[in-house]
């Protein structure tokens, strides 16, 4: 061997030891590991075809867990290590605890993760007849690129709750029996001012009129007898009448099913992976956890994506009653127990797009298959709005993901000043607890369609599952 080769390998060690590795995920992991993910991937697909809102998400979890040998939590009820117990939030959040050897005597162990996505919400008043069409005013939920709605085909699902204490749970549209719902758009011939716009001109969220119906009742020429016809179809159908619109949570959401993306099957295309990507990982990463060092709890939260307020999202009380009743039963403190907590903040990060490459730094961004990225801060400009690990708690995490031979990276959202965006990790850090984020690189997101990585996926649910398992973090 030549001195210069000899010279060049030595480099490349040494590169290999100091550096970053920036090879594609799939060279790092086996092809057990690949399997693994393929598999984990196919149930994941089916929770997201029956999740599309929180509270399927919330049902889904709560069967699992059943089925899990996980009861319902009762606070005045003693438990010990290895009890699985859950508690169900007004069938828009839940918990689901393991206890551990050590209760929560060195604090617990959290992974918290959103079930809410963008969508478009049904105002109180939403049916009305327009030039011989009936239509569904809508009142978008989160952060949307207005643009990308019409002409998508939509389904409604959600909840209607009746004055006499029933409820009706709606999902129309995504059956291929079933019909389907749209916004509609202005065709290019007639486009030409609509187009000079900015995007943000062009579409605005009183246009997000969703198309529901166009037949008169009975062929009678009664004014708003299209209106009352898909009322007498609602009426029938559910018993239904205009005023219970007022005591619904219903919601249009793209109809289309989770599907394998790409020839090599190796990502999923679907609505709502931001955040149940994440959710799900943590939710199986409960449910496999067998009698912990500590008591972990995997939290699936609502609102999220519109500012985490109400009982049902992160800056409600119930995450902290809930750990207050799990300390009163060994004897301590909740701040205590808080001081000593650390948790993973389970939500996703923006995958470098090369099509979009001007908007990523590159060296700061997380990349489709190359494990579940670690987040350190989000936030906006000068770090706004954001919590930031400390040094100490991210060399803890790596050393346990490490150790596992979990495959993962670090990523910002995105260029500084370049936008921006905020997850619940910042309301956990105010209760005194260690957090970081943890969770899959996703692109298009907010979109109808994101795109994730299976390997992502299962290395995010590895990650968890290290994390819960741990005997100290």
């Amino acid at each position: 061997m030549s001195e210069e080769k000899k010279e060049k390998s030595q480099a490349a060690q040494l590169k290999e030891k100091l550096f970053i590795s920036k090879k594609n995920g799939c060279i790092k992991v086996s092809e057990e590991d690949i399997r693994k993910a393929d598999e984990f991937c196919e149930e994941y697909k089916n929770f997201l075809n029956n999740g599309k809102t929180e509270r399927e998400a919330v049902a889904y979890a709560v069967e699992a867990a059943k089925i899990a040998g996980f009861e319902e939590f009762d606070p005045y009820k003693q438990y010990g290590a290895g009890d699985r117990v859950y508690v169900n939030n007004r069938n828009k959040a839940v918990m689901l605890a393991v206890i551990g050897k050590n209760g929560t005597h060195n604090g617990v162990r959290l992974g918290i993760a959103h079930i809410d996505s963008p969508r478009l919400d049904l105002k109180p008043n939403p049916l009305y007849e327009t030039n011989n069409l009936a239509m569904f005013k809508t009142h978008y939920y989160g952060g949307i690129k207005k643009y990308q709605w019409p002409t998508v085909p939509l389904a409604l699902h959600g909840v209607v709750a009746l004055k006499d204490g029933s409820s009706i749970n709606v999902c129309i549209g995504d059956s291929e029996d079933d019909p389907c719902f749209c916004v509609t758009d202005l065709l290019p011939h007639l486009a030409v001012d609509q187009m000079s716009k900015t995007m943000t001109k062009a579409f605005n969220g009183e246009h997000l009129n969703v198309l529901i119906g166009s037949r008169p009742f009975n062929r009678d020429e009664e004014s708003e007898s299209v209106k009352l016809n898909i009322m007498n179809i609602l009426f029938e159908k559910y018993g239904m009448l205009e005023e219970d619109f007022l005591s619904a949570d219903l919601a249009l959401v793209p109809s289309f099913r989770a599907r394998d993306l790409g020839f090599d099957r190796s990502m999923i295309g679907a609505y709502g992976h931001d955040d149940k990507v994440c959710a799900y990982p943590a939710l199986m990463a409960a449910l496999d956890a067998r009698i912990p060092e500590s008591t972990v709890i995997t939290v699936l939260t609502d609102r999220e994506e519109i500012g985490s307020d109400g009982n049902t999202g992160m800056k409600s009380t119930y995450m902290i009653d809930f750990i207050a009743d799990l300390a009163k039963i060994d004897g301590e403190e909740v701040r205590h127990v808080m001081a000593k907590s650390t948790c993973l903040s389970a939500d996703v990060n923006a995958a470098f797009d090369p099509t979009y490459a001007s908007e990523f730094e590159a060296n700061n961004s997380s990349y489709i298959n190359n494990g579940a990225v670690i987040t350190k801060y989000t936030g906006s400009g000068g770090k706004y709005s954001t919590s930031d690990a400390s040094a100490e708690y991210m060399a803890r995490i790596r050393r346990i993901l490490d150790d596992a031979g979990v495959l993962w990276q670090t990523g910002e959202l995105g260029k500084v000043d370049g936008g921006g965006g905020g997850t619940i990790a910042k309301f956990v850090a105010n209760l005194n607890a260690d957090v970081v984020d943890l969770g899959v690189p996703v692109l298009s997101m907010h979109a109808p369609m994101e795109v994730v990585s299976k390997i992502d996926v299962y290395m995010t649910y590895r990650a968890l599952y290290e994390f819960y398992m741990a005997e100290n973090v």
